[in-house]
């Protein structure tokens, strides 16, 4: 299995959003042990706007994801994305994905993802974000970490996770999953996946549907919606995944569920 993000953006079906009204670009995000990569792209002129972090899939913060970014800027808010393993490595390299989370991905401690996307808020509230308003979605590997990071941070009041598993990580540092924070969320959760998605069992789904059922109140009030006919990384749309209609749909939700918590 093999997969090149460069050459999947010259797909027609890939979405290519204006910066035309926002101010946006790559930054050398503050960390605690120096600076990482990052993207931010917020409306232009305006402050005091909400705090989207969009946490990448397994390729890095490549143009996809950079578009993600603007596509929220122009709803209103102040979308940050960083490059989560730097340190590790340089995922566009990678062509071969199994290769990838070998070399890369296994080696990502959580500890780490945290830590720098608390920086990337604290970054975001700086430059005219409205760190009191905090949401944050994420695709694949960051879909996973939409769910871990509602659970760690108190600022997050809501998140989107696009088709993240729920019962492991990718790799031996990971100690906990999606199925083991229900109790601890900060913020409600709307969990959006495919129900064609080999990677991510429907019993898995149900585990985590069970385990939200059971938890406080901010799990309660999270949802998890399957797409019956989509299989995994149905909303990239520069890759051959992408399902169209479910796409628009799942994006709609995920505007709905950010504006009845964010806004």
């Amino acid at each position: 299995m093999s997969f090149s993000p460069a050459a999947g953006n010259v797909q027609s079906t890939a979405i290519h959003t204006s910066p035309e009204g926002l101010t946006h670009g790559l930054i050398d995000l503050p960390v605690k042990d120096g600076t990482v990569p990052a993207y931010y792209a917020t409306p232009e002129g305006k402050t005091n706007v909400p705090i989207v972090c969009v946490v990448q899939e397994i390729f890095g913060i490549h143009e996809h994801i950079q578009d993600i970014c603007r596509r929220l800027a122009k709803e209103g808010y102040f979308a940050i994305a960083v490059n989560l393993y730097e340190r590790q490595g340089d995922a566009s390299t990678y062509t071969d994905i199994p290769t990838l989370i070998q070399d890369i991905v296994s080696k990502v401690p959580d500890e780490q993802v945290m830590a720098d996307l608390d920086a990337s808020v604290a970054w975001a509230a700086q430059h005219g974000g409205d760190d009191s308003r905090v949401g944050v979605t994420g695709f694949c590997w960051g879909g996973r970490i939409t769910w871990m990071y509602t659970a760690y941070s108190p600022k997050v009041k809501a998140g989107v996770a696009w088709y993240g598993k729920l019962t492991q990580g990718h790799g031996p540092l990971i100690k906990r999953n999606a199925v083991d924070i229900a109790q601890e969320l900060h913020g409600p959760v709307l969990g959006l996946y495919g129900g064609q998605d080999h990677s991510i069992p429907l019993a898995d789904v149900d585990l985590m549907k069970q385990r939200l059922a059971a938890g406080n109140a901010h799990a309660k009030a999270s949802r998890i919606d399957v797409y019956p006919d989509s299989g995994h990384a149905f909303l990239a749309d520069y890759r051959p995944s992408y399902n169209e209609k479910d796409a628009k749909d799942a994006w709609s939700k995920m505007l709905a569920w950010f504006a009845q918590y964010l806004k």
